[in-house]
């Protein structure tokens, strides 16, 4: 079982100045409005309800924590000799790109999205979440130009694979590492940018997607003991779309 079936509620936030002064390393997941980015932390948490999915896509406009160990870890035992310390955090960025959301909002969000991916010390690595059927999209763009300055690792999860068929798969991934390795630095390397295909319905690259995101967040792999774990919630197809 993996460590990120651990993940916990830990705080919201609707200002930088409220943002959490833990130290640990934060794992960031952003993506446009409807590209599957709740969908996808609640599969690679294995849990229905951890990030919230609105019917109404552009609604969730907080930045929501989520804490790997900590002491829930030992509450949720029973065992206070369990209690550990928080190892890291997800961070489940607002979505982008809906147009029915008001102008403020809207500036609003790209303050807050673009100071924090420019300037949280405590950011490990960025996670994007873009539909493999329309990658990039001007927005998407923006994310990454406001976040490739930092220099950190930038994972590409192309959600929604199983919509497309083998050739538009290899072709999607293919173009999305093509854009990546665009970007470098003074010296001409490359950026530690990276992709993969992925589908929550078919449940592909879930295990890639899992164990880049422990990589990141310089956890180990060992795995997790079973009664640390939420409970397992069932493979129907009930994802929201984020």
């Amino acid at each position: 079982m993996s460590q990120l079936w651990q993940a916990r509620f830990f705080t919201t936030v609707n200002h930088l100045r409220d943002l959490p002064s833990t130290q640990v390393p934060e794992i960031a997941f952003a993506g446009r409005s409807n590209a599957g980015k709740s969908t996808a932390i609640n599969i690679l948490c294995n849990q229905k309800k951890l990030a919230f999915a609105s019917k109404t896509p552009g609604r969730t406009q907080h930045i929501n924590y989520f804490s790997i160990g900590g002491a829930h870890v030992g509450q949720h035992r029973k065992d206070e000799t369990k209690v550990e310390e928080i190892r890291a955090m997800l961070v489940d960025l607002p979505g982008y790109g809906y147009a029915e959301v008001s102008g403020s909002a809207k500036l609003h969000w790209q303050e807050l999205l673009g100071d924090y991916v420019r300037r949280r010390e405590q950011l490990a690595a960025l996670v994007m979440i873009i539909d493999a059927r329309r990658p990039f999209t001007e927005l998407d763009i923006q994310m990454v130009e406001w976040f490739a300055p930092t220099g950190k690792p930038l994972h590409c999860i192309l959600s929604k694979a199983d919509k497309l068929n083998r050739n538009e798969a290899t072709n999607a991934l293919r173009q999305a590492r093509t854009f990546l390795g665009s970007y470098v630095d003074a010296d001409g390397k490359p950026f530690p940018f990276t992709a993969q295909l992925f589908s929550a319905l078919k449940r592909i690259g879930l295990d890639e997607a899992n164990d880049r995101i422990l990589e990141l967040a310089g956890l180990n792999d060992e795995e997790l003991d079973p009664t640390d774990a939420p409970d397992v919630p069932s493979d129907e197809g009930d994802q929201a779309p984020a």
